[in-house]
C-alpha cells in the first residue's frame, strides 16, 4: 500500500469507530432522560456499566489505530493508560494531540472503572461512582466529537 490509502483507510476506520462512539452516546443520553429514575436498581446498574464500558472501548480503539499509524509502539506495561497518555501528546512534524487535558481527566476515570468493572463480580453497585462517573462522561463527550473531528481535518490534510 501507499501512504494515501494508509491514510485513508486509517480515516475510514476511525470515521467508522465515530459512528459506533456516537451511537453508544445518544442510547446513554437517552438511557440518562429515560430511565434513570429516583430509584434505579441492578438493571440500570448493569447497563450504565456496560454502556460506559463499551463507549471507552470504542475510544480506546481509536486511540490504538492512531498510535499505531503515526507511533507504531505502545509500552508493554500499563499500555492503556500510555496510549491515552499519548492522545493528548502533540508530536512535533508527525501529529496533533488528539485529546484536550480535561478530556484526558474524564477518560482516565472511565478506563480505571473499566478496568475495575471487568473484574468485579459482585450485583451490588456504589451509585455514587456510577453518577459521578456518569458526570465525566456528560462534561466529556461533546469535546470528544470535537476533538476527533479537529483530528479528522488534519488527516484530511495530508491525503492528496
Amino acid at each position: 500500500m501507499n501512504l494515501e490509502a494508509d491514510l485513508r483507510t486509517l480515516s475510514a476506520e476511525i470515521n467508522k469507530s465515530i459512528s459506533v462512539l456516537v451511537r453508544l452516546e445518544g442510547y446513554i443520553l437517552d438511557f440518562q432522560e429515560k430511565k434513570l429514575d429516583n430509584s434505579p436498581g441492578l438493571d440500570e446498574a448493569m447497563i450504565i456499566t456496560q454502556s460506559l464500558t463499551n463507549y471507552y472501548t470504542c475510544l480506546e480503539t481509536i486511540f490504538l489505530r492512531i498510535s499505531k499509524f503515526f507511533e507504531n509502539n505502545l509500552d508493554k506495561e500499563k499500555w492503556h493508560r500510555s496510549l491515552l497518555e499519548k492522545m493528548t501528546l502533540e508530536i512535533e512534524d508527525v501529529r496533533p494531540k488528539i485529546i484536550s487535558e480535561p478530556v484526558y481527566q474524564g477518560l482516565l476515570e472511565l478506563l480505571k472503572f473499566r478496568h475495575f468493572s471487568r473484574y468485579y463480580f459482585e450485583l451490588d453497585y456504589d451509585w455514587d461512582k456510577l453518577m459521578f462517573l456518569l458526570k465525566k462522561f456528560n462534561d466529556i463527550h461533546e469535546q470528544i466529537k470535537t476533538d476527533l473531528s479537529e483530528f479528522d481535518k488534519f488527516l484530511s490534510k495530508l491525503i492528496p
